[in-house]
């Protein structure tokens, strides 16, 4: 359907060939002779003899002046084309860069260093970003700018360097300052501007002891790029802003041109998580929301939140009434499983004389103590993305949470198994030993086996955390299927168990009359049923109303009622209304 080019390189790479196939809706590139020679470009800039030094134009010692402003390599840069492979190779070379050169920067290497940037944030390139292999060089690209343009030098007390699709300026500041604004009148495309401004209030000023210096940088096509290449549902709806203040000042003002000024986009500020890389809306506050900008009051923090924007989030749901669910369930759920398990403790010797009960309670005992787990861990989840610890304790969280949530589920898929047991093998004995070697391999080393290897082949990629919590990805990397699939499976197994349960307790004793066998076999069925669905996690299967209609607020919170109160449920229908646990219970109270 589309056109295929065979296109020459430019002289600078050397006359190979290469593939360029390309339609309307999308391009493939092969880059196979398009790639920069980065550590030649980063040698002529550093100074290095060596091919890459005398390409360049080092002297014949191999001395380059290329350090005073990085103008030697602007024009093979800014000649090559902007696809994938290049895109990746100038992000590493803006990195090495700010690592190596970031101290002293002058206007001439602020200009230079732009002017390279500016090369791939052009709004005409921002497809191509998406084919680019590093899903977190847009956010490699960011910090880049934000350290090197942080070590700019003033000179006379203000900055101001422009390029289309990057702007950085810089002011002197000082407490007797009423306010400083930046503003920032940038090219989104061909035919439409966007606007920002960015303001220091007076009471954050007062606060500076001395005189200081404030840069920020305005992206007008960096939201879309990051958009683009982490595949995120969040739309970027203006420009990105970044700010670099002095320590002691902890809060900005900035407002936001919208790009998409329907009535009906809601605007959410955030700050660019720059540990975590994603868009965390914690960071900011939202001042005043009309049809055509936004005002947010952010929160600036140099190790967290130094760049700013606003998303616009259709299906972002959040609900007082779902906050209130869950805590009040996972305090109650937590309190019963405790009570459970020291319940358990007491009458353990009086309710496990049996075989078969021995295997029941040691199930039971089992899937108590890994929910217990798994609703403490949901906790300290929320804890570390809250308070926006560390990237590595989050994932730490994330691995143990995934772990006992899946831990949960194969020891109910194991009490399934017994249960399918106790009523279809009546004459075939399994000793206890076996069951409980058989229980653990299922119980713990399956879910171990699949939490590692999920975190094996996703984080090297940078996918396994999701945008916006401590939790596995999904929009990247789909590693959520990991936990999906296994759970959805056991219920649909379990699901299976329960109705072979209805048919076989469903008949009646010989001898009950019409009517009192219809009601006893309805007795009987809703009992059963009421018991095994909390034990055997069917509660779980209404997640798959809030897969198909993530809007809907009635199968959130209906979804989040049962399962917040799991562990009550599992007090209740496990230990409390079984008749021999109470009777041990009972006699054991009286000794």
């Amino acid at each position: 359907s589309g056109t295929i080019c065979i296109q020459p390189c430019s002289p600078s790479f050397h006359g190979e060939t290469s593939f360029v196939c390309e339609d309307r809706k999308w391009r493939m590139f092969t880059d196979a002779c398009a790639n920069l020679d980065v550590q030649s470009l980063f040698n002529s800039v550093h100074g290095k003899p060596g091919v890459g030094a005398k390409y360049f134009g080092a002297d014949d010692h191999g001395n380059s002046n290329c350090q005073a402003d990085f103008s030697c390599i602007i024009p093979d840069i800014l000649s090559s084309p902007a696809i994938p492979g290049n895109i990746a190779d100038i992000v590493e070379l803006l990195k090495k860069i700010s690592l190596t050169f970031s101290e002293n920067v002058n206007r001439g290497k602020m200009q230079s260093y732009s002017r390279i940037a500016n090369h791939i944030l052009n709004s005409s390139i921002i497809s191509n970003w998406a084919f680019v292999k590093d899903r977190n060089a847009s956010s490699i690209l960011l910090d880049s700018v934000n350290l090197f343009a942080g070590k700019l030098l003033l000179k006379d007390g203000l900055e101001n360097i422009q390029e289309h699709f990057i702007s950085t300026k810089g002011y002197s500041i000082h407490g007797n300052n009423s306010g400083k604004s930046f503003d920032f009148s940038m090219e989104l495309n061909k035919t439409s501007n966007v606007t920002g401004h960015v303001v220091i209030p007076e009471e954050e000023l007062v606060k500076l002891p001395k005189t200081s210096k404030a840069i920020s940088i305005a992206f007008p096509t960096l939201g879309a790029i990051i958009e683009t290449s982490r595949l995120d549902p969040a739309v970027v709806n203006g420009m990105v802003l970044s700010v670099s203040l002095p320590e002691e000042l902890q809060h900005v003002i900035l407002t936001f041109e919208k790009v998409n000024k329907l009535e009906n986009v809601k605007a959410q500020c955030v700050g660019w998580h720059s540990t975590e890389r994603r868009w965390d809306n914690k960071a900011c506050k939202m001042k005043s929301d009309n049809i055509s900008s936004v005002v947010c009051m952010c929160r600036h923090h140099h190790r967290t939140f130094r760049s700013f924007s606003i998303l616009m989030s259709p299906t972002l749901l959040r609900n007082v009434v779902l906050d209130y669910i869950t805590c009040v369930g996972l305090g109650l759920s937590i309190f019963s499983l405790i009570l459970c398990l020291t319940i358990e403790t007491i009458v353990w010797h009086h309710v496990t004389k049996t075989e078969i009960t021995y295997m029941r309670h040691f199930c039971l005992v089992n899937i108590a103590t890994s929910l217990l787990i798994a609703d403490i861990l949901f906790i300290v989840a929320a804890i570390v993305h809250n308070t926006a610890l560390n990237y590595r304790l989050c994932v730490a969280a994330t691995f143990f949470l995934h772990f006992f949530y899946l831990v949960l589920f194969f020891w109910m898929f194991t009490l399934g198994l017994l249960i399918l047991y106790g009523l279809l093998f009546i004459f075939f004995k399994i000793t206890r030993s076996v069951f409980i070697v058989t229980a653990f391999f299922i119980g713990y080393g399956c879910p171990l086996v699949i939490s590692i290897l999920t975190v094996a082949i996703t984080e090297p990629k940078n996918g396994y955390l999701r945008s916006g919590a401590c939790w596995l990805n999904w929009y990247e990397t789909k590693a959520l299927l990991a936990f999906v699939v296994p759970a959805l499976s056991i219920i649909v197994v379990n699901l299976a168990v329960v109705v072979v349960v209805v048919v076989k307790t469903g008949r009646p004793p010989i001898g009950e009359g019409c009517k009192s066998q219809d009601l006893s076999n309805m007795i009987r069925i809703s009992k059963n049923v009421a018991l095994l669905t909390p034990l055997l996690g069917l509660t779980w299967g209404f997640g798959l109303a809030t897969i198909v209609d993530s809007r809907s607020l009635g199968f959130h919170v209906t979804f989040a009622l049962l399962n917040a109160f799991q562990g009550f449920f599992i007090l209740l229908f496990g230990t409390l209304l079984d008749r021999k646990t109470r009777e041990a219970l009972r006699k054991n109270c009286l000794s």
